[in-house]
């Protein structure tokens, strides 16, 4: 006759495993009871209620507008003394001497164009261009030191040889307009007697 043995209760349950315990949420008083919380008086500044400026707060910011002048009736004594737009030495002419050649010399032909008029033609030679610096140099010993440039070289062989004239016209032209376009040289009383020479 088998002997039955009896199992206690606890020893089931030890040998049983342990699941592992799921703490629950701690849920306050609010979510408890079904209420949201309340918003804060102040609320933050990006939920500033926001507005359009007013045309008179735009205008006050703007910068003052742009103020157009008028010269052309009364233009800067700088620019009214310039009267020419243009100066070019197109030919020379050797004016011949006596019959063995003795006294020949050179003209250059200026064209100058006016602004206000129309173009006009004068003759120089060289020795007028050589005058016209001296003076200019004399009466303006600061700005003629760097903007004045000087006039081609002489040449008692050469000076009758047409490379060597067509060097010296494209270095009066140079000089020329340099002098003509400046408005410091433009309006001196050297310049215009060298363009109008006072009758004698």
């Amino acid at each position: 006759m088998e002997t039955s043995r009896s199992v206690p209760i606890t020893a089931l349950g030890s040998d049983q495993p342990k699941r592992d315990s799921v703490a629950a949420p701690v849920v306050d008083g609010a979510e408890r009871s079904g209420d949201r919380p309340r918003p804060s008086p102040t609320p933050p500044p990006y939920w500033q209620p926001s507005r359009e400026p007013s045309f008179d707060e735009l205008s006050a910011t703007r910068p003052p507008p742009i103020a157009l002048e008028d010269h052309t009736l009364s233009r800067e004594p700088s620019r009214a003394a310039l009267w020419a737009k243009s100066i070019s030495i197109d030919e020379y002419v050797i004016v011949q001497g006596n019959p063995i050649g003795v006294g020949a010399y050179v003209v250059y032909n200026i064209n100058v164009q006016t602004l206000d008029g129309g173009p006009m033609t004068i003759r120089k030679r060289y020795s007028e261009f050589d005058e016209l610096r001296a003076k200019l140099v004399k009466a303006y010993p600061q700005s003629t030191r760097s903007s004045l440039p000087p006039l081609p070289p002489k040449s008692a062989i050469y000076k009758f040889r047409p490379k060597f004239l067509e060097k010296r016209r494209e270095g009066l032209a140079y000089f020329l307009n340099c002098v003509m376009l400046n408005p410091e040289y433009a309006g001196s009383t050297f310049v215009k007697d060298f363009i109008f020479p006072p009758e004698t």
